[in-house]
């Protein structure tokens, strides 16, 4: 509470300032400060008020935002102000109110823990040539000339204030190949949660402890650091990680969510301080108990059946066995399997069936009766116990109704002859809302998500996993803050893909031009 405190008090003595400096001084004590200075040291010391004011204005909303710089400028300024007031006309109240705001700045320091980006020739160099041309652009308007040299004052503050507060920038390369093959490492030796190994996607960066034997993956977007799902490590490391992290956001002015935390990470979260939101449900089939068997999977029973008889068939390879001819058609699906969407995914899927590390995944290929391939779907590995996780599904849009439970019931069936014990298939949002609301509000929104279902495939991936009589292992968002939710739930759907993002235009080209390589597509 104390920077949100002591920014709108800042902001309030600096009002309080600009409104005295601007004023007469109250008479008797003009009187008695004229016995020790001049008239006119009077007024020197009314003159530099003002400007001190307007900067415990421009302060303020930094003070707001936890930055370092702002917290020992707004002490200096503070100080300052105060002993301006004294020697402007002996306002004891105004010097009083302000060292002692001085003061609690000072002995609540540490709260102000966002670490700024170095201030240098080349990070001004091409923002002062901006703010020249805005001013030549205000000084032409002619008749509005003693308005645009305010203008271009305020404009050269604002700037100047931006280079010296901004805070020190994320990363925003991507890791190196050395870097990911250790987050591999890691996720072989301690990724049991069936979301651990969709850290490896390309487009996520990592942060590791200082031993580097736990790490997480993460994104930013939305002033947000995104964590993707739980942290990979030994247990005994995980909570020293995620303080460790929040430190690293922190410092660069950045709010600690995480998508699709377990049960169990939610409960360390919020040791930690975090909120949590309930996010949905993943379905995981026992592949040892499952059975097409008996009334309730008679649909799925029935979508088998008939795809069997068309000629349907189904194999379980690993992704390195393709030949160059099934890399091919298995790109085609890929592609008409899209509809001409964009990719979606950060937290529960991995973004193409080729990428590097992807050694242990898996496909099931489903073929016609002419051998020609119509759909797919692409497993990743559970290292810490015997359990796959369904990355992608893709089918052509000509195929029949029902080829997905086909493939699905395939994939069970032959990881099952492999071992396997767990299948995660798709995660369901707000699943427990649509399946058993706890509550009314539960029951409307479980409506509402199901009115979403056109956009956001709500209830209709909810009913899909139902038909494989799952059991519901539930997934959080977690958050800081009570005003975090928000941020945090922008950042997700942008990660995902579920909402576009705000890009500048030319920032599509720049994307386009990138090579493949750099994406490791």
């Amino acid at each position: 509470w104390l920077p949100r405190a002591a920014g709108l008090t800042t902001a309030l003595v600096g009002l309080v300032n600009i409104a005295s400096a601007l004023t007469p001084n109250i008479r008797w004590r003009g009187h008695l400060l004229l016995q020790l200075e001049g008239v006119s040291a009077m007024q020197v010391f009314h003159a530099l008020a003002l400007p001190a004011g307007a900067l415990l204005l421009l302060v303020s909303p930094y003070l707001l935002r936890r930055r370092r710089r702002a917290m020992q400028l707004g002490i200096v300024l503070l100080l300052a102000i105060g002993l301006l007031n004294l020697l402007k006309g002996l306002d004891f109240e105004e010097s009083t109110v302000g060292w002692l705001l001085a003061l609690a700045l000072y002995l609540g320091r540490a709260q102000f823990n966002v670490v700024h980006a170095p201030v240098t020739l080349r990070s001004t160099a091409w923002r002062l040539p901006m703010i020249g041309a805005g001013a030549i652009a205000l000084v032409s308007l002619g008749r509005l000339m003693p308005l645009a040299v305010h203008l271009v004052d305020a404009v050269t503050l604002l700037g100047v204030a931006y280079i010296v507060f901004r805070p020190l920038a994320a990363p925003r390369t991507w890791p190196s190949a050395t870097v990911r093959r250790w987050a591999a490492q890691l996720v072989r030796q301690h990724g049991h949660d069936t979301l651990s190994f969709f850290k490896l996607r390309p487009d996520k960066h990592y942060f590791f402890n200082e031993d580097r034997t736990a790490f997480v993956g993460y994104r930013v977007e939305a002033g947000t650091l995104l964590l993707s799902g739980d942290p990979v490590g030994p247990a005994e490391a995980l909570a020293s990680l995620l303080i460790e992290v929040r430190r690293f956001a922190h410092a660069r002015g950045l709010r600690l969510a995480a998508l699709g935390s377990s049960r169990t990470l939610v409960e360390l979260h919020r040791l930690l301080g975090l909120r949590s939101f309930y996010l949905g449900d993943e379905a995981i089939v026992d592949t040892t108990t499952f059975s097409l068997e008996g009334r309730p999977i008679r649909k799925v029973r029935q979508s088998v059946s008939r795809l069997r008889k068309a000629g349907y068939s189904a194999e379980l390879c690993g992704v390195d066995g393709l030949d160059a001819q099934t890399r091919q058609q298995l790109s085609a699906v890929m592609e008409a399997g899209r509809i001409g969407r964009s990719e979606r995914g950060f937290s529960m899927a991995m973004d193409g069936v080729r990428c590097p590390l992807q050694q242990d995944t898996l496909l099931v290929l489903a073929r016609d009766a002419q051998g020609a391939l119509r759909g797919v779907l692409h497993f990743v590995p559970c290292y810490g116990r015997k359990a796959m996780s369904l990355s992608i599904m893709r089918r052509d849009p000509s195929t029949p109704n029902g080829l997905m439970e086909f493939l699905v019931v395939a994939a069970i069936e032959g990881l099952r002859e492999r071992g396997v014990k767990e299948v995660s298939l798709n995660f369901a949002t707000v699943a427990r809302w649509i399946r058993e609301p706890a509550n009314r509000l539960e029951s409307v929104l479980g409506r509402v998500a199901g009115a979403l279902d056109r956009h956001f495939q709500v209830e209709s991936l909810y009913r899909f996993n139902l038909k494989f009589q799952p059991r519901w292992e539930p997934r959080y968002l977690v958050y800081e803050g009570r005003s975090g939710m928000l941020s945090a739930a922008a950042a997700a759907m942008w990660a995902e893909g579920q909402m576009p993002r705000p890009k500048l235009p030319h920032m599509k080209t720049r994307l386009r031009r990138r090579p493949l390589t750099t994406l490791n597509r």
